[in-house]
């Protein structure tokens, strides 16, 4: 019995290659997302717009500044899907500070003295964890930064003072060479 090969698989009676199907796949996909950063700048220049006439007319500095945390946020967005178009993964990062911004904006709207002490504890709880996670996000380093030393190291750290490193050899004729 014939087994087919891993990379290939059959769908309606014909042999598709993987990859094909996977980079036609990426490739709606990042015409969806570029879709999406189209309407979220209009969506952007609409609220800017929005914005901007409020403050001609009375000013009611609580929605203004509801729509400038809104703004924010949708430029924190916009540059999510734009890391992801470049990168093809998701910045963790910047997805935090958007919830932390999101919930920040929230709370402002409703007012901190109008939300019952239970949700406000909850809402404290989110932010601490949120905040634990932009810390985490921002002491990880990435893969695609990281690299391997192309050589080993002659030393390791906790051999710095034993007289068989290298280090340590320089050192001691040097010192030697001093007396």
């Amino acid at each position: 019995m014939n087994k087919r090969q891993k990379s290939r698989f059959i769908l309606w009676g014909r042999w598709f290659h993987r990859k094909d199907v996977v980079q036609s796949m990426e490739v709606f996909q990042d015409l969806i997302v570029i879709l999406l950063c189209i309407s979220l700048f209009f969506t952007m220049a609409i609220q800017l717009f929005g914005t901007f006439a409020a403050l001609l007319h009375q000013v009611d500095f609580k929605r203004v500044t509801a729509d400038i945390l809104f703004l924010l946020i949708l430029v924190e967005l916009f540059r999510l899907l734009v890391i992801y178009l470049e990168e093809h993964s998701i910045s963790v990062g910047v997805a935090v500070e958007v919830a932390i911004v999101s919930v920040l904006r929230e709370v402002i709207v409703h007012g901190a003295l109008e939300i019952s002490w239970v949700q406000l504890l909850a809402i404290c709880g989110l932010l601490f964890m949120l905040g634990a996670l932009l810390m985490v996000c921002a002491r990880t380093p990435h893969m695609d930064h990281f690299s391997y030393p192309s050589s080993p190291l002659p030393y390791a750290p906790d051999q710095a003072h034993s007289p068989d490193s290298r280090y340590s050899e320089a050192h001691y004729s040097e010192s030697e060479a001093e007396r």
